[in-house]
């Protein structure tokens, strides 16, 4: 029975050394230098499991159960889209014309999915989205570099289903 034991042991503590510990570990999304610069203007900014950042800057006056939207639903949303430099890209700032477009269809970029399907109405967000969850390694000439962070504050309005 103790030999048996011991290789069980055995087994477990290598499948834990080969395949447990990369999935704890998280790759770090952001490249080198804009990670220095991110930690130092945002040092608070909290992280998910994909490499989004984010910092509520206004809570939901009230937060139920349904206070989120997602994928299918149309949402409005106020933005500003900038580049880690603080370059204004896209924005749509005007509440009598927010966008709107639905969640879950693939119109908009990884980082904008997460993240509004994690807001609450009424929430104002400090977004920064990594490369690969924005336009990557083409980038969206000539406004957005290629692989570039870029920085959203964006405001969830409303959202319904259609």
């Amino acid at each position: 029975m103790k030999p048996f034991l011991s290789r069980c042991t055995l087994l477990v503590l290598a499948l834990l050394a080969l395949g447990a510990a990369p999935l704890r570990a998280q790759r770090e999304k952001l490249p080198l230098e804009d990670l220095e610069v991110v930690e130092k203007k945002w040092p608070d900014a909290k992280r998910t499991y994909t490499g989004l950042r984010y910092v509520i800057l206004k809570k939901a006056e009230k937060e139920t159960p349904d206070a989120s939207p997602v994928p299918g639903m149309i949402v409005k949303v106020l933005y500003k889209g900038m580049l880690l430099n603080g370059k204004v890209f896209d924005q749509a700032t005007d509440p009598a014309q927010p966008l709107k477009t639905r969640l879950g269809r693939g119109d908009l970029i990884d980082g904008w999915e997460e993240a509004l399907q994690r807001m609450h109405r009424g929430e104002k967000w400090l977004l920064i989205v990594p490369p690969e969850m924005g336009y990557g390694a083409t980038g969206k000439p000539p406004l957005i570099p290629r692989r570039a962070t870029l920085v959203f504050e964006m405001e969830l309005l409303d959202f319904e289903r259609k």
